[in-house]
């Protein structure tokens, strides 16, 4: 019997002419929120992440510090790298587009493209507007008060050169085929509307080869080109599923389950990638999911316009389960959402300090104080003092499964959230601290600290995948002996798995309070 097919998850890979800022971590943090998901039901994920290291960007900015590209290239990507580490991106392999394995990967697909016998790429001449933040070309239509490009806000450049171009234009008919057969291969609707818009109305052969720099793969029919950065780039998907140097592992696991990207780049993903795939007798991804902007001010983030926040500025204050828990509660994935550092205060106190951190911090000390931190044994008695807890432990966990494979991260993280809220309205009820000084009611004490230890325990399932380290301390404080990351969900969020008798602990605040 075959093995099922690993969850393939990318995030874009990321240009490393500067350090990162939020907006970059806002696609990764969701493409690793999902990715720990999935490996949480059971499935085994492949989660890539990486840089983009070719193109006249790169160079520019080398030959503008006076170094060679590649020079340039391995003293920026480690910053990036830096930030995925603190920020507990569990990538499972990382491009970048300047390892050997990858450019012969993008030599075998274009070598493969002009040999598909459908002249998809051919010799020609282009004059046109160009960006060299975008690698690409724009109509007057498409600018910007006149000549600023559309995503930067830069002026554009009149560029003339003999290339390659890709026969992009032969595409747009099997593209709304495709789309049509498959309206969920992009999200949300708002692009996939977007997308399907842009087809309709003519497609333009593009450029794929440059001559008027040297910094990138060399055409393998003609090195006198090199590649354009978007075939370049794109490609890295196939060289993390092993393409061209594991046929068994490539064949296993693409095509991709869900591109992460930003929406300014969702007709790469979703036009130009699936007309190469085509063009290369590839399958398609199952779903490009394109989120909206990180606005500050009410603008993208932007290094030009000091926007360009760096999440370690947050992290060192909030925390990183904080930080990854705020950007992906606080807006509603798919749609533009603006940061705030009073936005970011106020959801740490609402719903990590005052909510999960304070149930948990007051159910561990009345263990501690009426049963010296050992769970108690509800009994049938006891049991009855749950009340609503079980049924909305179980509804939140089916709730949450739904919104998370539906991509819906803010809802996965508001249902969650509602089991925080019920706990704590539930204490505040019961008046536990009022029933221990009867001993008439010590069955009735027991169910109420079994049910709301026991509700803790199913959080600490639910916020692994987006605050690993929180989750982890909680499952450490309830003295759970089985290992977190063995936990699998449907049935480690089912009722009853915290056994009477397992000891607790009382340890430090999960959100202390912050300071200034």
């Amino acid at each position: 019997m075959n093995a099922p097919k690993p969850f393939l998850v990318t995030t874009p890979i990321y240009y490393p002419n500067d350090v990162p800022h939020i907006g970059h971590a806002y696609t990764s943090v969701a493409a690793d929120f999902v990715a720990r998901y999935h490996r949480q039901r059971g499935e085994e994920v492949l989660f890539l992440t990486g840089t983009d290291e070719h193109g006249q960007k790169l160079q520019r900015a080398a030959e503008a510090q006076g170094t060679t590209p590649q020079d340039w290239v391995d003293a920026m990507e480690p910053k990036w790298r830096e930030v995925w580490d603190r920020l507990e991106i569990s990538y499972d392999d990382y491009i970048r587009t300047t390892q050997p394995r990858h450019e012969e990967v993008v030599k075998q697909i274009l070598q493969r493209v002009y040999e598909n016998g459908q002249d998809d790429i051919y010799k020609g001449s282009y004059e046109g507007l160009y960006c060299v933040s975008c690698e690409a070309y724009y109509t007057e239509d498409e600018l910007k008060e006149g000549n600023l490009c559309p995503v930067h806000d830069r002026p554009v450049e009149f560029l003339k050169q003999e290339n390659y171009f890709f026969r992009l234009s032969a595409y747009a008919d099997r593209l709304l085929e495709h789309y049509a057969a498959h309206p969920e291969a992009i999200e949300p609707e708002s692009r996939r509307n977007e997308v399907l818009s842009l087809i309709r109305g003519g497609l333009q052969d593009f450029s794929i080869s440059r001559t008027s720099f040297d910094w990138g793969v060399p055409l393998p029919w003609d090195p006198d080109h090199v590649c354009y950065v978007w075939f370049d780039a794109l490609t890295n998907y196939l060289t993390g599923a092993g393409y061209g140097s594991d046929p068994e592992r490539f064949d296993r696991t693409w095509p991709a389950n869900i591109h992460f990207v930003g929406k300014d780049i969702v007709r790469f993903h979703a036009v130009y990638w699936p007309a190469m795939l085509m063009a290369a007798g590839l399958e398609l991804p199952e779903q490009v999911w394109a989120h909206g902007h990180l606005l500050v001010a009410g603008e993208k983030m932007s290094k030009t316009k000091l926007t360009g926040i760096h999440p370690f500025e947050l992290t060192d204050h909030f925390g990183v389960d904080a930080y990854r828990y705020y950007f992906m509660r606080e807006i509603a994935f798919g749609q533009d959402g603006s940061f705030s550092w009073e936005s970011m205060t106020d959801r740490y106190g609402a719903d990590l300090a005052n909510g999960l951190g304070n149930l948990a911090s007051r159910v561990l000390a009345m263990l501690a104080s009426n049963y010296e931190g050992v769970v108690p044994d509800p009994g049938a008695d006891g049991a009855a003092h749950a009340r609503t807890l079980p049924g909305l432990a179980d509804d939140v966990a089916r709730r949450y499964d739904e919104a998370m494979v539906q991509v819906a991260l803010s809802g996965a993280l508001a249902a969650a959230w509602e089991l925080v809220d019920a706990a704590n309205k539930y204490l505040v009820e019961q008046e536990p601290w009022v029933v221990a000084k009867d001993p008439a009611r010590a069955d009735e004490l027991a169910g109420i600290l079994y049910a709301s230890a026991e509700t803790l325990r199913i959080l600490a399932v639910l916020i692994a995948p987006i605050m690993p380290g929180t989750a982890e301390r909680l499952w450490e404080q309830l003295g759970m002996t089985t290992p977190l990351a063995e936990q699998r969900l449907p049935e480690a969020a089912r009722w009853g798995g915290l056994e009477p008798g397992t000891t607790t602990t009382k340890g430090e605040s999960l959100f202390p309070r912050l300071d200034g």
